[in-house]
């Protein structure tokens, strides 16, 4: 699924975040920047060590907050590491609308022009997947209006429960914005 918010992308797709093509992928972090399982374990896995070892120079950073690295082998440039859980390995709401506002504006900042996002908390972090489409589609759409590097934002989502999820968000977020 794809909509045009101000001569922007956002897009929707079910596939795998390492195999994105865009300028950064976002990694569902926890705030010491260390790669586990889940989105980040598989970052790590395709991207190579590089990758998790240059993010943890940057940590322990504050929850909601995010840095960017090298994209090691993978075919994107950047891996921006959001941070939406602490060590407690649990997040909500206010960390992952942090941790994706934090994640634009430091694209943003950086002229990147493309990025992949992936629903952060979801996995780990244990947030509800209806929740996370809310909160983030809430943050993106808001963020593109204003947007002046940022052309095209990618939700990627392993699993189709995910996909459908953010899909019928983002109707009804759309269609309630243009009313």
């Amino acid at each position: 699924m794809k909509i045009n918010i101000d001569k922007k992308i956002i897009e929707i797709i079910q596939g795998d975040i390492t195999e994105q093509d865009t300028e950064a992928i976002v990694n569902a972090a926890n705030n010491h920047l260390w790669m586990g399982s889940g989105v980040a374990g598989a970052i790590k896995r395709k991207g190579g060590q590089e990758i998790e070892t240059e993010a943890m120079m940057h940590g322990p950073i504050e929850v909601g907050s995010a840095v960017i690295t090298s994209a090691g082998k993978l075919k994107a440039k950047y891996v921006i590491h959001a941070a939406g859980m602490g060590q407690d390995l649990k997040t909500d709401a206010e960390k992952v609308k942090n941790a994706t506002r934090n994640s634009l504006l430091l694209a943003e900042e950086k002229n990147i022009n493309s990025i992949s996002f992936p629903a952060i908390g979801t996995g780990v972090g244990g947030f509800s997947i209806y929740e996370c489409a809310k909160v983030m589609l809430e943050v993106v759409i808001d963020f593109l209006q204003k947007a002046q590097k940022i052309k095209l934002v990618r939700f990627v989502l392993f699993e189709k429960e995910i996909y459908e999820a953010f899909e019928n968000e983002l109707k009804l977020q759309f269609s309630s914005k243009r009313h």
